[in-house]
């Protein structure tokens, strides 16, 4: 059996292991097809290419920050680009602006935090990047370390990031983002469409106009999906013609979750890659 992970991490984001060690890390837990997806960039794409261990096919990708402005407020939501052209000037344009308002974003909450007493500083999120996109977990970090919350989980609560220190972003239109990504010779997945539990979920209706306008595919095994939302998302994916995928959406420390715990199946992997123009699996 192929074990195929299509979602994970590195600090080149918000993981916390390296690219070259994301990808050794892929290979000692049996994977044989890993992707790296960091948030709004390619950064890490190079070093894990380097160190990809032999029995391990890389996949590269990005996990584009997206909104749908269909409802009032509009919906954040993300989707995963896959086997992209990185050099294409409407997508790069697109990563560049997104890591310049994640960056800035952050440190407007770090200023919110600090305005009320919160002992943290902008040198020490900044620090915990490790020159990877700043995001709300290294604002975590940097939480745990004052002894204000104990887990990445708990600094996310409304108490703190979720509601009262939240600061939106200027995200992608997800119409354009589709566009991109296919102008770029990339796959769209729409990652975890389904998760309530992460809050607001678009209708089925928008998916369906996605994929008319190019989505590709569905992330329906995820641990943010409960049995129903896995379900129901597989079923919606048959209905639309596009393909499930399965995948840990691994962050290292900062989530539970283990590399392969949900995985994509060989078929609609192969799917994928043959839909894909701008960039090859590497291995």
């Amino acid at each position: 059996m192929t074990r195929i992970d299509l979602h994970c991490h590195s600090t080149a984001s918000d993981g916390t292991l390296t690219p070259s060690e994301l990808v050794r890390a892929g290979g000692a837990a049996g994977l044989d097809v890993m992707a790296i997806t960091d948030h709004d960039t390619t950064n890490g794409w190079a070093e894990a290419a380097a160190a990809r261990p032999e029995n391990l096919a890389l996949v590269r990708g990005a996990e584009l920050s997206c909104r749908w402005h269909g409802a009032e407020p509009a919906i954040s939501l993300h989707l995963l680009a896959y086997l992209f052209d990185p050099t294409e000037p409407q997508l790069a344009a697109d990563l560049v602006r997104l890591q310049h308002d994640r960056a800035h974003r952050a440190e407007k909450i770090v200023e919110l935090l600090r305005a009320d007493g919160v002992d943290i500083s902008w040198p020490e999120v900044h620090g915990y990047a490790a020159g990877g996109s700043v995001g709300r977990p290294h604002i975590a970090q940097a939480l745990i370390r004052a002894g204000l919350v104990r887990t990445t989980s708990e600094a996310f609560a409304s108490r703190w990031l979720g509601a009262r220190y939240f600061v939106p972003k200027s995200d992608l239109d997800v119409f354009a983002a589709v566009a991109s990504v296919r102008a770029a010779g990339g796959v769209a997945v729409f990652a975890h469409p389904n998760a309530t539990v992460r809050g607001r979920v678009v209708p089925d209706k928008l998916i369906a106009d996605l994929a008319a306008a190019g989505l590709f595919g569905l992330e329906a095994d995820h641990e943010d999906h409960s049995p129903a939302e896995r379900a129901h998302v597989r079923a919606l994916a048959d209905d639309l013609g596009l393909v499930a995928t399965g995948s840990s959406d691994f962050h290292g420390t900062h989530k539970t979750v283990q590399l392969g715990a949900f995985t994509t199946d060989l078929v609609a992997y192969e799917k994928i890659v043959a839909a894909a123009t701008g960039a090859p699996v590497l291995g």
